[in-house]
């Protein structure tokens, strides 16, 4: 590429980058100032517009300050940006600032082969912190060339402290005891769940902000980059797994209610879905491998207030938006999820796996408000526990809490809202 052309981007994302706010602080940045003295590459997935670029800005700003690079690949002008132009690249920066040993590299999966030349400077002693929102081309450039040199960090948008952070809403002590302190988190609560974590539109509150990031992740990050020709079948099925958030979905039948062509299709598709953050299966768990690839998936996706902008099924299916923000919590958590079907074939929701083995199996029901309802749910995590050896079950509810004890079995039911602002 003409390095003129480059100096005229860099300038510009220089200019923009200067003007932007940092927004509130990430917890994320905890996790990344540990890092900060260590020779890998840090590497900051996740889905488009979950504040990656933001998270970079605040990394340089308290690290770095003007001691580093910044260049962002997504602008249209980059079409024909190869692995080769990377040394113009350079050149261009080290006659605009001078030369510097820390780069940021935005959204850098568009340029096919990157990953040489971040090896090849690191020999060098440059630190690199790099963004990407498609998981299957990192993974695969990080494992073949850069094995052992770099540290993955995955971001989600807003946990629930963080909106309360976005909202200025300060948690007081013993919060939860006090009547009216208690009713402000169960409101703000609310908000989270039907509006999600994505932090632009929390800001706007535009819902054509979810609706083009949608739009951007199928035609973008999938039918551009994999050459789909069935874009109505795609578009059919990522609507139908948006719709059907937690439920027990399988290849097969999606193939023949959407009239795909193969099996391989539906599963290719979903693999595009889940390579850019949009979608999540989780499969049973078994300790035979087999039974979890062949049995049926649980499906959840990113983003509550994605969902909702989408389908707007957000009155009907409200109690599978609290158990679809359970599960992205818990991946935010860093979990192992599966799902488990008892013998006697009662399911609990989430199984969380450590080292193997199962660790610890948690129920979500939107409310308890029948006896007859509370008993299924413990019957389940009971049984389950047995199964499994386990000595004790949770229950995630709207509002509910309680310890039941049962059969040498601890049952602990815990709204979601205090469970997501729990320190773990």
């Amino acid at each position: 590429m003409d390095k003129s052309i480059l100096k005229e981007i860099i300038l510009e994302q220089k200019e923009r980058l200067e003007k932007l706010e940092t927004g509130i602080e990430r917890k994320k940045l905890s996790e990344i100032k540990k890092q900060i003295n260590l020779p890998h590459s840090l590497v900051i997935t996740g889905i488009r517009r979950a504040g990656k670029s933001t998270l970079l800005l605040q990394i340089m700003r308290q690290f770095y300050k003007e001691n580093c690079y910044y260049f962002n690949f997504e602008d249209e002008r980059l079409l024909n940006f190869t692995y080769k132009d990377f040394n113009s690249l350079y050149e261009a920066l080290i006659e605009l600032f001078g030369k510097k040993k820390v780069f940021f590299f935005d959204e850098i999966q568009n340029v096919v082969g990157w990953e040489v030349f971040i090896r090849r400077m690191q020999e060098q002693g440059i630190k690199f912190y790099i963004t990407g929102s498609n998981a299957s081309l990192l993974s695969k450039e990080l494992g073949t060339k850069l094995t052992g040199r770099y540290i993955s960090l995955g971001l989600f948008p807003f946990s629930f402290s963080e909106f309360l952070k976005f909202e200025n809403k300060e948690i007081k002590k013993n919060a939860f005891y006090l009547s009216e302190e208690r009713a402000k988190i169960k409101r703000y609560f609310n908000r989270y769940l039907k509006n999600g974590g994505m932090p632009d539109y929390l800001k706007y509150k535009n819902p054509d902000i979810l609706k083009n990031l949608y739009e951007d992740i199928l035609y973008r990050d999938i039918v551009a980059r994999y050459e789909i020709k069935e874009i109505k079948a795609l578009r059919e099925l990522t609507f139908y797994l948006l719709t059907n958030l937690g439920n027990l979905i399988s290849f097969n039948k999606l193939k023949e209610i959407l009239k795909l062509g193969s099996v391989n299709t539906v599963k290719s598709y979903i693999d595009y879905l889940e390579n850019s953050f949009l979608v999540f299966t989780v499969n049973v768990f078994s300790y035979s491998l087999k039974q979890q690839f062949i049995g049926p998936k649980k499906v959840y996706c990113i983003d509550n207030g994605l969902v909702n902008a989408v389908s707007f099924r957000f009155s009907k299916d409200r109690g599978r938006f609290l158990e679809n923000l359970v599960f992205i919590e818990l991946k935010r958590r860093g979990k192992e999820i599966f799902y488990y079907k008892t013998k006697t074939n009662q399911e609990v929701d989430f199984l969380l796996r450590e080292k193997g083995r199962a660790k610890e199996l948690i129920q979500v029901s939107q409310n308890l408000g029948t006896e007859e309802l509370k008993k299924r749910e413990i019957d389940s995590l009971i049984k389950a526990s047995e199964e499994l050896k386990l000595n004790k079950g949770l229950i995630l509810t709207e509002d509910e809490e309680d310890v039941v004890k049962l059969k040498k079995k601890t049952i602990k039911i815990i709204p979601i809202y205090k469970w997501l602002l729990e320190k773990y």
